[in-house]
């Protein structure tokens, strides 16, 4: 294992904060998280894989340590996320990566599959996201994102955080305290609060910024898999059927005691995962 290296990468005018794991001259592997989580949140995963890839796990901007848009109507969005996707895989010299997507993550990398960008995808692991999101489902995470809490000591950061991703499903607690550590930041006025910009859900909320559409989904031709955490509200059974007879018809990994995104942290899921890149990218 190699990493993990930080860097701070200038890409479309933003400073996008990179997490590396790996040597270059391995395969590339790119791991972009959910619409309110850091690239952090693949740590135990991109370890595992970092002896026979390169990965780069960046935290999306407006959250994490990437910088803010002065503009978020314009740069809080999909398409401009599968932009500034190709500006990093550009910065790294990476031609053509395989790719696994968390929730938004795995929007864009469907965007990008659909898009004249699709060559720069080699295979795509989608994390629990499908062309459409449920209204209900939407309803949900604008509950807790909307507003982001306020908290005076990092303990109640970390008790909140656990118990509004534990559709996340079973962690270590390693990995609950490193979510908290990566998840928090200082107000103005000293006290605790999330990481995020909070226009990243005015930008989700006005635009439905991580739906993808089903008429691009049809076009994707890449080798494809979908992992779905078996009690999510956000690929439910209806639309996960509907994507295996669609586009990639993509095989599926149902994690029975998940919700809404499955972490991908835990030795038996990592070896999942490492077993379907060894097929999809061969």
């Amino acid at each position: 294992m190699r990493g993990p290296q930080f860097s701070l990468v200038k890409a479309l005018g933003h400073k996008v904060h990179v997490t590396e794991w790996g040597t270059r001259n391995n395969q590339p592997l790119v791991m972009w998280h959910g619409l309110a989580r850091t690239g952090r949140d693949f740590d135990e995963l991109a370890a595992a894989l970092s002896d026979r890839y390169f990965i780069i796990c960046p935290d999306t901007i407006g959250r994490g340590l990437s910088s803010w848009s002065s503009d978020p109507k314009s740069d809080y969005c999909i398409d401009a996320y599968a932009r500034l996707a190709i500006a990093l895989m550009d910065h790294y010299d990476m031609n053509s990566v395989a790719w696994l997507g968390t929730s938004m993550g795995g929007a864009i990398g469907m965007h990008l599959a659909a898009s004249p960008d699709a060559s720069r995808i080699s295979c795509l692991i989608v994390n629990d996201i499908g062309p459409e999101v449920p209204q209900s489902a939407i309803d949900r995470i604008v509950q807790y994102v909307c507003e982001p809490p306020v908290f005076d000591h990092i303990s109640a950061a970390h008790d909140w955080l656990r118990n509004t991703y534990a559709p996340f499903g079973p962690a270590s607690p390693e990995f609950w305290q490193r979510m908290t550590r990566a998840s928090i930041r200082r107000t103005d006025q000293g006290n605790i609060t999330l990481h995020y910009d909070p226009a990243i859900t005015q930008q989700f909320l006005s635009s439905a910024g991580i739906k993808s559409t089903w008429s691009d989904y049809a076009t994707i031709t890449l080798p494809t898999h979908v992992i779905r955490g078996m009690s999510s509200d956000i690929l439910t059974t209806e639309i996960l059927t509907r994507m295996q007879l669609k586009g990639p018809r993509p095989h599926v990994t149902q994690i029975p005691d998940c919700g809404h995104a499955p972490t991908l942290s835990r030795p038996k899921d990592i070896q999942m995962v490492s077993e379907l890149l060894a097929v999809l990218c061969s």
